[in-house]
């Protein structure tokens, strides 16, 4: 069973910095692109960021753009964002992706709309506090 886990969210005061990770317990990411997604207790899922499978791409939502990076490690499956100059705004349960179905020739390919990926992790809660 494909399974996305994220780890890494915690309480954190504006300014700090956190690290999710996001692991997948089989290929799930073979040629697939990585987001990260977040959502705000009544707000709408919101695009963070997203890494194609090759790394050679990357892209930020505009509230995150030169405060988050992206990252990930083939060899083990996971995925990464690093998460400085943390703001109150942040707070949200942040969750990754992955597409069903990619093969070597999307490899390249990435997506910022939710209706795009097809597995989805649990999320994990990142609080940031003023």
């Amino acid at each position: 069973q494909v399974q996305l886990v994220e780890s890494g969210g915690g309480l954190m005061q504006a300014g700090g910095s956190l690290r999710l990770s996001c692991a997948a317990s089989e290929r799930t990411f073979r040629w697939s692109s990585m987001a990260w997604f977040r959502q705000a207790p009544g707000k709408e899922r919101e695009f963070v960021a997203v890494i194609t499978w090759s790394g050679s791409t990357t892209d930020y939502g505009d509230s995150v753009k030169g405060r988050f990076t992206i990252s990930r490690d083939i060899a083990k499956n996971t995925g990464y964002l690093q998460m400085n100059s943390l703001k109150p705004e942040d707070t949200a349960v942040y969750s990754c992706a992955a597409a069903a179905g990619a093969t070597y020739f999307s490899r390249n390919y990435y997506s910022r709309e939710e209706k795009d990926y097809d597995y989805w992790g649990q999320g994990t809660q990142v609080t940031v506090s003023s």
